[in-house]
Formats: C-alpha cells, sequence, structure tokens
C-alpha cells in the first residue's frame, strides 16, 4: 500500500514538472500591437463596430481587416489616436456604423423602474444595480453611454443624459468666426 501512494506522489510529481516547463517554454505572448489599439479605444463593448466588443475590433485592425473608422462612441479623436499609432492617414468616421454623439450616461427613473432586470441583462460593461421587482440603479462611473439599455426597457424608465462636465471631460470651445470683414 505504501509503495502504491509513494509511486502515485513520485508520477503526481513528475508530471507536475513536467506542466510546469511546458508552460514556461510554450507560453504565448499577446500581440502589442493589440493591446496598444484595445487601450485606444473607448471598450463601450457597444457592437455599433460590427464586432462584439472592442477587443475583436483591435485584434481585426491590428490584422489590416478593417478600417481605423469604424468607432462611433471613440469619435473622431480615437480615429487620430489610431491613425498615429499605426502610422497610417485618419479617415472619415464610417457612417454606417453610427454618428458621432456627445458623451452620455444612462439614468433610471427609480419611480417608474419596475425591476425587470432586462437593462441589467443588456448592459456590456455590468454598470447598472438591481434586483428583480426591486429598482435599479446606474454606476456612473461605469457607463459608458451605449444605449444598449434602452430598447430592452419596457416601461421607458431609462434616459440618457449629456456627461457632467468635470476637468476629465472639459476642453476649449472652438471659436465662432464671424463672416463680417475686419475693418
Amino acid at each position: 500500500m505504501l509503495i502504491a501512494i509513494l509511486s502515485f506522489a513520485a508520477l503526481a510529481l513528475i508530471l507536475g514538472l513536467v506542466l510546469g516547463f511546458a508552460a514556461i517554454y510554450f507560453k504565448v505572448e499577446g500581440d502589442p500591437v493589440v493591446e496598444q489599439i484595445d487601450k485606444l479605444l473607448p471598450q463601450t463593448q457597444c457592437g455599433q463596430c460590427s464586432f462584439a466588443g472592442c477587443r475583436p475590433y483591435a485584434e481585426a485592425i491590428a490584422a489590416n481587416e478593417v478600417d481605423i473608422n469604424r468607432c462611433p462612441p471613440g469619435g473622431e479623436a480615437t480615429i487620430h489616436a489610431l491613425a498615429d499609432l499605426l502610422d497610417r492617414e485618419p479617415v472619415e468616421l464610417d457612417e454606417e456604423c453610427g454618428v458621432e454623439a456627445i458623451t452620455t450616461l444612462a439614468v433610471i427613473d427609480e419611480e417608474r423602474c419596475i425591476g425587470c432586470t432586462l437593462c441589467i441583462q443588456a448592459c456590456p460593461v455590468d454598470a447598472i444595480l438591481g434586483a428583480a421587482k426591486q429598482m435599479h440603479t446606474v454606476i456612473s462611473d461605469e457607463c459608458t453611454g451605449c444605449d444598449l439599455c434602452l430598447e430592452p426597457c419596457p416601461v421607458d424608465c431609462i434616459d440618457m443624459v449629456a456627461e457632467p462636465l468635470s476637468t476629465q471631460n472639459w476642453g476649449w470651445q472652438n471659436p465662432v468666426l464671424s463672416q463680417e470683414p475686419v475693418p
């Protein structure tokens, strides 16, 4: 009996060492370009680019399968950042994917919420909290403004509001040039 236990222990030790060596020797490194592209994307996971999320879109860009102009939430700023990273010419946003809009956040009217949990299931970033037959709320720091929670809501208690102005999203307004000649 003792010999059987010792032989199984020795076999487990040998196989563990072989697996440990294989894990180190055959380690697969991720593509650093894909990582850099993915960091530039807004991580809304909205699917407007026709991919399931930002990571698959980043992989397709790195493989030159799609152009860099398919992300409406990222807008022109993301297109220019991707163009700089990949040493490509910036192009206009693909209108088939959508149009660039101001950053919005989902807000749930808690008085009208019936607690159906359909919005929770639709949210790709888990920004909505709540329980069945209880009111729900949105974690504003997690919400990406993808609008995917609007359609499944049966009582239309979710509104998209402009993101509050803060030091993180504030920018200079473009000056309005007058058409009158200067004297």
